[in-house]
């Protein structure tokens, strides 16, 4: 019999430094389209390097004791429409007291 020894931690999600794989990418984006727009001026320091270590400190800080993919769930509750209907294009609403008739 062959024994191969596997890993513990298969489900573990991936950082680096502390910071998911996304993260980085926010942050590295951040950074270049800053350092593209501000990065000839004379302030460089505060215009592009200030904003992209307070959106690393939030990240970090902010995210602690969340789960994987927190900010990606969030954008998609927060984009999501508030009414949620089976219908395409409903034609009436009905109030809870004009239901009370129908029997499931």
């Amino acid at each position: 019999m062959k024994i191969t020894r596997v890993s513990k931690c298969l489900d573990k999600r991936l950082q680096l430094f502390g910071f998911e794989v996304m993260d980085i990418i926010a942050i590295f984006f951040t950074l270049s389209v800053l350092n593209f727009l501000f990065g000839e001026t004379g302030i460089k320091l505060l215009l592009v390097w200030v904003p992209t270590l307070v959106l690393a400190g939030f990240l970090r800080f902010g995210k602690k004791g969340k789960p994987e993919n927190y900010l990606l769930h969030l954008l998609r509750f927060s984009i999501r429409p508030r009414k949620l209907s089976a219908f395409f294009n409903p034609t009436q609403s009905l109030s809870v007291s004009a239901l009370e008739g129908y029997k499931l």
